[in-house]
């Protein structure tokens, strides 16, 4: 195997924003106020508790309640985080196809790894995953390269050997700092916002479907 392709989890192998918006609703209620339609809530999904607790509570992380209701985020997602978690449809077949044509992959998210592994498990994604690499696993989160760079050598795998995909902009900062060709995954939680065109990825993936094809031509131009 050659190619080791590596994905952000949220937004790009896994659906987790019904969960997600489920805990971000459960700290309104705490606070007496009204649930927020998931459509308000999936676009933040990716950024997890500083994006969820900004749209649902209008509270940055300078705010001095901020790490209160953030540990209580956390904790009322752990209780209940699979609840509605599933797999973008085509992706099982993705990670099928890309075993079946020797291709390695493994997952780097910001995801802080005592959330992440469980989710990982529950999915049954941790048979051939090659890595798995938390937010919390090195001293830095994407954007930093760090992260990514840690996946590539515990998996024995050069960066130029090494693709990326996600949904958001910081992961496609974070594959190019460490090296890597990018992949914007369109369908995840940046909502097919025209401004992925100024990420400068690689390739744009506007379905799981797509993703295939762009990792079979960036695999071949390396």
């Amino acid at each position: 195997m050659n190619t080791l392709v590596l994905f952000d989890f949220d937004g790009t192998l896994a659906d987790t924003a019904p969960d997600l918006a489920a805990a971000a609703n459960k700290q309104r209620t705490r606070q007496g106020l009204p649930p927020l339609p998931y459509e308000a809530l999936r676009p933040m999904a990716s950024q997890g508790a500083r994006g969820l607790l900004k749209v649902g509570l209008d509270m940055d992380p300078g705010h001095p309640d901020y790490e209160r209701h953030r540990q209580q985020f956390l904790d009322d997602y752990e209780q209940d985080m699979t609840s509605l978690t599933v797999l973008f449809p085509g992706i099982s077949a993705l990670l099928s196809t890309l075993k079946q044509h020797g291709y390695a992959w493994g997952i780097v998210t910001n995801k802080v790894e005592y959330l992440a592994f469980p989710l990982v498990q529950h999915l049954g994604l941790q048979q051939d995953c090659a890595v798995t690499v938390g937010g919390d696993t090195t001293a830095h989160t994407k954007p930093h390269p760090a992260p990514l760079l840690f996946a590539a050598e515990q998996a024995g795998y050069s960066t130029t050997q090494c693709l990326y995909v996600g949904d958001d902009e910081r992961d496609i900062m974070a594959g190019k700092a460490a090296g890597m060709a990018t992949i914007a995954a369109a369908y995840g939680y940046c909502g097919g916002n025209p401004v992925i065109d100024t990420w400068n990825a690689d390739e744009i993936a506007h379905t799981p479907q797509d993703l295939w094809p762009a990792i079979q031509r960036l695999a071949g131009a390396r």
